[in-house]
């Protein structure tokens, strides 16, 4: 505190501090003081949307874990069961453009807080679910709401930490959790539904939605939205949002109807017509939902692009990898998300400063290369894991070997894809950045499964032991995502090498940058 005279003691007078020769004492907060508050604020604020984004990641896998328990109660068909996991991965990935776009227009700390009230909301409504249409409808509902809130995370975060360093720590917190929080599911799903119910893995969202909504009121700062002066682009909403959808329905019920069925092709087809009109649309209207020069952005959409590959390899890695622990090897849910504890941690390790430190002597490119070829070799490794395979030493080096990978790509690709996007555009950059992890794993995922599907019946029409087949089925599968990785290596050095002139400048200021990040993020880490 600064004080205008020292020189005598102080005293109250009317609610004032004032000296004795009734000076009044400057009780303002120094300079330092505020920026302290200030860096303490952020890194908390950080905090409070990573455990925003948690929750959203570990649905994906906490609820895969109860399907048995759920079925059983609930008396669901096999056929029936999928829309528990469709009808949330169907509204989550149709809604997110439109989210992402709408935070800009109207602040986004007003769409993170209403996606999280959405969200909480409807996993009470689960929770409480007696039968089987309302258990579907809680899930279109939190599909929704897990959408809108996970949209704008990403522009919250570039727009509260403009600085190269500090993003690059704060981006490498969110890539952990993103990244990380899928066995984390496996575990807590496992553990809650055989010591609890079901009904849990939803109620426990009910707890963290709350003090994620108390804390982000409290701590995270508005933008300035562009506004709605200029009108809703309403025709252009529904239209990407029912594409979208459309586009997830195809992509999510092909591993049932078959990737080639005349109904996905349908379903598929109508989507590419509304994608079609939309693009159309918003060529030629005045304030777009999507103004097309967001397509321009090589970095972006580049990113995008490898994100899509290396998510590809990764889910295989991860749904694959927990079907052949359980049904080949013969492990528990909680075994099985034990198994993946490799992955996580050095996901962890890497996303909590050794990345950065990696962009800042290595360049984002490299790094990035270095952690596709992570993936890729975690994948060969797990394709030579036989029918009697044994945890240590060729699983355990296969997920640690895709844990590092991923831990040092995911970083990179974030930093690249918002590098161009102007801050009005963020929350569409955002968006656009959760699609294509969305799509491209939906996309992925089924064109593996079906590819191990096959091979499995191919095998097993020949002669061989299921267990046998079904692991010549993921090996197949393994070796495919391997490939996918490779391109994505490939389409990095094509697409986002950046300008010569640039890299110099950007090592540099990640250099002059990272001794301040280091003394800011201190709070975030207290916290931890």
């Amino acid at each position: 505190m600064s004080q205008i005279v020292t020189q005598e003691p102080e005293y109250e007078m009317n609610g004032r501090t004032v000296a004795r020769d009734h000076t009044e004492v400057d009780q303002r907060p120094s300079a330092a003081d505020a920026q302290h508050k200030r860096e303490r604020r952020r890194w908390i604020a950080l905090g409070v949307l990573c455990m925003g984004q948690l929750m959203m990641v570990l649905d994906a896998t906490i609820v895969n874990v109860a399907l048995p328990s759920i079925q059983r109660d609930l008396h669901f068909s096999q056929g029936n069961l999928t829309w528990v996991i469709d009808a949330y991965l169907i509204t989550f990935g149709g809604f997110l453009l439109l989210a992402g776009r709408m935070g800009d227009l109207v602040g986004r700390k007003k769409v993170f807080l209403s996606g999280l009230v959405l969200f909480t909301a409807a996993s009470i409504f689960c929770g409480l679910a007696s039968s089987q249409s309302m258990l579907i409808a809680g899930r279109f509902v939190q599909g929704i709401g897990g959408a809108v809130a996970s949209a704008v995370i990403l522009a919250i975060i570039v727009t509260e930490f403009p600085e190269k360093a500090e993003q690059a720590k704060a981006m490498g917190m969110y890539a952990f959790v993103s990244a990380g929080g899928g066995s984390i599911g496996l575990l807590a799903g496992g553990a809650l539904t055989q010591s609890l119910s079901w009904h849990w893995i939803f109620f426990v969202n009910v707890p963290i939605g709350v003090i994620t909504f108390v804390l982000g009121s409290a701590l995270i700062e508005e933008n300035r939205g562009i506004g709605l002066a200029g009108g809703v682009d309403v025709a252009g909403s529904v239209l990407i949002t029912l594409a979208t959808m459309l586009g997830a329905f195809a992509i999510v019920k092909s591993t049932e109807y078959g990737l080639l069925s005349a109904r996905t092709l349908g379903v598929g087809g109508a989507a590419l017509v509304l994608l079609a009109a939309f693009f159309t649309l918003e060529s030629r209207i005045a304030n777009p939902i999507m103004p097309l020069r967001i397509l321009r952005l090589r970095m972006l959409m580049g990113s995008s692009l490898v994100r899509g590959l290396l998510v590809t390899g990764m889910f295989s890695a991860f749904f694959l990898g927990a079907l052949y622990l359980e049904r080949v090897l013969g492990y528990n849910a909680i075994d099985t998300g034990l198994a993946f504890m490799p992955l996580t941690i050095s996901i962890a390790a890497l996303s909590m400063g050794l990345a950065v430190k990696a962009v800042t002597r290595f360049g984002s490119l490299n790094t990035l290369a270095a952690g596709l070829a992570g993936i890729a070799a975690g994948l060969l490794l797990l394709a030579t894991q036989g029918v009697h395979a044994s945890y240590f030493p060729g699983l355990f080096f296969a997920f640690l070997l895709i844990g590092l990978g991923a831990g040092a790509s995911f970083l990179p690709l974030l930093t690249m894809g918002m590098a161009d996007a102007p801050p009005k555009d963020a929350g569409l950059a955002s968006g656009i950045i959760n699609v294509s992890v969305q799509l491209f794993g939906a996309i992925g995922l089924a064109t593996l499964g079906t590819i191990a599907t096959d091979h499995t019946k191919a095998l097993a029409a020949a002669g061989h032991a299921l267990p046998s087949a079904l692991t010549g089925g993921y090996h197949l599968a393994y070796l495919v995502a391997a490939s996918c990785v490779g391109l994505g290596i490939l389409a990095a050095f094509l697409v986002l090498r950046p300008p010569a002139s640039t890299v110099a400048q950007e090592v540099e200021e990640l250099e002059r940058g990272f001794g301040r990040a280091e003394a800011s993020a201190q709070t975030a880490e207290q916290l931890v």
